[in-house]
């Protein structure tokens, strides 16, 4: 059945489909099961049906759980894109949606990591749990390459299993009862981990936001930097530069605000800095950068986006010495323990793998695959440029961030994929700030990538 026209929301779950779905529950050995849909104002709509069940427990379902408005938006993106496969079976589709790396590890990591495997089958070689920080030759590495003069140590951080992860692990260190501020748009970890946690009350449909969550608009008549003037104070709040969605990137003077901002509130910034290599202008590529930083700062990081390690998992945590809770107890012992508890460390064949990106020949190669997903950016900016369009981003991230004004940005979406055949993310999906907007990912395929632009061209020429 073809999509109807009609608006569809950030929060819905409208598939290009028919009214019912069958899968294979991954528990049901080979069973199938089917999912009922109705119509909702014209469009097709998921209806979560309670299980047929012979016995039910006692236990309740954790009722933030029930506050989550639909699915997480990237699974939520892949469904919409089988759904118009199904029914353009033969189209060619192009993902420039969700931001997964294409291009191969480089030889000089894999290596690495293959060797570290190979030696895992030898009595000399082999080795169980390792530290639940990381192991020290990684760490020191990491210190030196991304911190170095910057009053970092070893010991500062903590090596882990991505970004994404360490931003839960933070949530469940920092607990329940912390208030918290977002950029909006943001990435969707932030929320919906405090959604989760019971930090925030329940989603306002009317404002496309939920409760007790401080949104700070970035848009670009502020420079997709927050007014911190007209923000209301919170415990943390999640900072994220070069940003994603948007790909601005904050210069020192703002990340000064920031920074200022936090001491005077007596706040903790969570900062991502997951793009920082991306950077070309003469932005910080560290929140520690900034004098002070250390007092209200922690930083979390990845390889994902540098060396193509979205599968394989790693990343970091840096939580200073210096920085210390109001009683005054170090942050860093209480993530330490939640490190600890919670995770047995890091893959040793991922670490050999990161050990090897921070050596001369690895760094040599992280930069190539970074410089050529920086020129598909350029692609697709200068793309978008030539037909008129307002384009924000690129320059310091893989993402391009672009405005269709007074449209829905989930209309643009499905317009782009029925027309189009290539998948992009649709902004509402980042917060109500990222409404009339569309993010464009450069992680694909050179082929892929021009063949994209030849079809945008066709469409808005």
């Amino acid at each position: 059945m073809a999509l109807s026209q009609a608006s569809i929301s950030s929060s819905s779950s409208a598939l290009f489909s028919q009214s019912r779905f069958n899968f294979k529950s991954p528990t049901s050995r080979g069973q199938s099961v089917a999912v009922p849909a109705k119509t909702i104002g014209g469009v097709w709509k998921c209806v979560a049906t309670p299980e047929k069940t012979e016995f039910k427990t006692q236990v309740s379902r954790n009722g933030n759980m029930g506050k989550l408005q639909a699915g997480y938006l990237f699974p939520e993106i892949a469904r919409r894109r089988n759904a118009h496969l199904e029914k353009y079976p033969d189209a060619k589709i192009i993902p420039l949606g969700i931001g997964d790396t294409t291009e191969p590890i480089p030889e000089y990591i894999a290596s690495a990591m293959a060797k570290r495997a190979l030696a895992m089958s030898t009595l000399e070689g082999y080795s169980g749990y390792g530290p639940e920080q990381g192991e020290k030759p990684l760490r020191t590495a990491i210190a030196k390459t991304f911190y170095d003069n910057l009053g970092i140590e070893e010991d500062d951080i903590f090596v882990s299993d991505g970004a994404k992860c360490d931003i839960s692990r933070l949530q469940v260190l920092f607990g329940e009862d912390k208030t918290i501020a977002v950029q909006d748009p943001s990435y969707p970890a932030y929320v919906d981990s405090s959604v989760i946690m019971g930090q925030t009350g329940q989603y306002q449909k009317s404002v496309e936001k939920f409760a007790n969550i401080e949104y700070m608009r970035c848009t670009p008549d502020n420079g997709f930097f927050p007014d911190l003037s007209s923000t209301n104070r919170t415990d943390i709040i999640f900072f994220c530069s070069p940003n994603n969605p948007t790909g601005s990137a904050a210069t020192r003077e703002q990340l000064t605000q920031l920074v200022k901002f936090a001491k005077d509130n007596g706040s903790i910034i969570v900062y991502d800095s997951a793009y920082a290599m991306y950077m070309s202008d003469d932005n910080p590529r560290s929140i520690f950068e900034i004098p002070g930083a250390k007092d209200v700062a922690l930083e979390t990081s990845s390889f994902s986006k540098y060396a193509g390690f979205t599968g394989v998992r790693l990343g970091w945590t840096v939580v200073p010495k210096q920085l210390h809770y109001s009683d005054g107890f170090q942050v860093a012992k209480d993530f330490n323990r939640i490190v600890c508890t919670c995770f047995n460390g890091a893959s040793t064949i991922a670490q050999a793998g990161g050990l090897a990106c921070l050596e001369p020949e690895g760094l040599k190669a992280m930069h190539g695959v970074i410089n050529f997903y920086k020129e598909n950016t350029n692609i697709i900016m200068e793309t978008f440029n030539s037909l008129g369009f307002n384009v924000y981003g690129g320059t310091n991230a893989p993402y391009v961030w672009v405005h269709f004004p007074g449209q829905s940005s989930w209309d643009v979406f499905a317009e782009i994929l029925e027309k189009t055949h290539v998948v992009t993310t649709p902004g509402s999906g980042f917060g109500p700030g990222g409404e009339g907007f569309i993010r464009v990912s450069a992680f694909g395929h050179r082929e892929n990538v021009l063949e994209a632009c030849k079809r945008f061209k066709q469409l808005y020429k």
